[in-house]
């Protein structure tokens, strides 16, 4: 029979898997840009985007204004792209490729970890380790190396995927014969009837989810970029996850400066690092594994410690990123500016542009997570000294 200590430690544990769940549908935090060419009139929230746990997505709102008529919200990762390639900064895509491919595989490796740890006997614990992580990693190796395994991935990171690539519509268009104008109206036009709930003939025929639509746009786009290629380099599709994040990477890489020798090193060493935080995921799993035999040592705790780490984990993989945004900048941007450190909390000025960089719901909710998961530690720690005074 568990005792009232062991069940308030069940609790809280539950609690916090629950938050894991909330902050990965959460935006974690916000960045900002205002300047004098940005009315607050029309950008009441200035140029702003919202990062989650599997993308970077759109932060701005539709203005609602009797002097401005919106049918739909300006695309701010779009328009705050559009502004730093100027200074030779690449997309924003461009970061975090790996994190946010494998987020749903991290975050419930950390989930399976707190289950660990609230198991209080070994042999338990070791048994729904094996089985939770068993599951994390078929479902991680099915959706990275297996063919169409896109179709295990959360629609969020597909979403941002095809948002990402549609700023290269008009490149496309043309390249297809079809002027900028008359895409921009065929653009115009699929806001409007999706925005008055209408819909044409061939879209109500095809009855597919969300996710199913951003796969073939994916699918698509990448069979149109491979007909540019020469037959010799043409690659086949095969949908897993592993040919997208390669592929996408690259394609971001060269919107702005499409300098094949100094964009194809780059892809090259994301993909082999793909593969190693793969593999380095599996091995993780093991060692946990190992260390879950007994109730005691680094291993055992790290069930804990790491998953109570993850706001401290988000600020410096954040942060990782800031820097290389800042001193990644490409030689073919319009203006040259030194390389610098872009903000990471509060209030920074780049040029004319005031940045503005702050914690969002999903941080708070990673502090939150900290501290009761640090509660559960403290509570298993005075059980354990109770059980050794025995």
């Amino acid at each position: 029979m568990n005792s009232p200590k062991q069940i308030l430690i069940i609790v809280l544990s539950l609690l916090t898997v629950g938050l894991m769940v909330a902050i990965f549908y959460s935006p974690i935090w916000w960045v900002s840009l205002t300047a004098p060419n940005y009315p607050e009139e029309a950008f009441p929230d200035g140029v702003r985007i919202n990062f989650h746990m599997n993308g970077v997505f759109n932060g701005c709102k539709k203005v609602e204004k009797t002097e401005i008529t919106e049918e739909i919200a300006l695309d701010c990762v779009h328009e705050m792209d559009t502004i730093n390639h100027y200074v030779g900064m690449y997309p924003i895509a461009a970061g975090g490729v790996i994190e946010k491919a494998f987020s749903p595989f991290l975050m419930s490796l950390l989930a399976m970890m707190v289950f660990g740890f609230m198991c209080r006997k070994p042999r338990l614990r070791m048994a729904l380790l094996t089985v939770g992580f068993a599951a994390i990693a078929i479902w991680m190796y099915m959706t990275f190396y297996g063919a169409n395994g896109l179709k295990l991935q959360n629609t969020g990171y597909l979403t941002a995927l095809v948002s990402a690539l549609d700023q290269d519509t008009e490149k496309e268009s043309e390249e297809a014969g079809i002027g900028s104008g008359e895409a921009l109206i065929a653009r115009l036009k699929a806001a409007m009837e999706k925005t008055s709930g209408q819909t044409s003939p061939a879209a109500a025929s095809k009855d597919t989810s969300e996710k199913e639509n951003s796969i073939e746009h994916l699918k698509n786009t990448f069979l149109k970029d491979q007909e540019r290629k020469p037959a010799s380099e043409r690659e086949e599709w095969n949908g897993s996850g592993l040919q997208m994040l390669s592929w996408h990477y690259r394609k971001n890489l060269g919107r702005y400066f499409n300098n094949p020798a100094e964009i194809n090193p780059m892809a090259d060493k994301m993909t082999l690092a793909s593969h190693v935080v793969f593999w380095g995921i599996i091995a993780a799993m093991l060692l946990l594994i190992f260390g879950a035999r007994r109730n005691s040592g680094l291993l055992y705790w790290l069930l804990v410690l790491v998953p109570m780490a993850l706001p401290l984990f988000f600020i410096i993989e954040y942060s990782g990123w800031l820097w290389w945004y800042g001193h990644s900048l490409n030689e073919m941007g319009a203006f040259t500016v030194k390389p610098f450190m872009p903000t990471v909390f509060g209030d920074g000025k780049v040029a004319q542009f005031t940045t503005h960089s702050y914690p969002h719901t999903g941080f708070g909710l990673m502090v939150l997570l900290a501290v009761v998961l640090a509660v559960v530690a403290l509570l298993r720690r005075k059980q354990l000294r109770e059980q050794d005074s025995r």
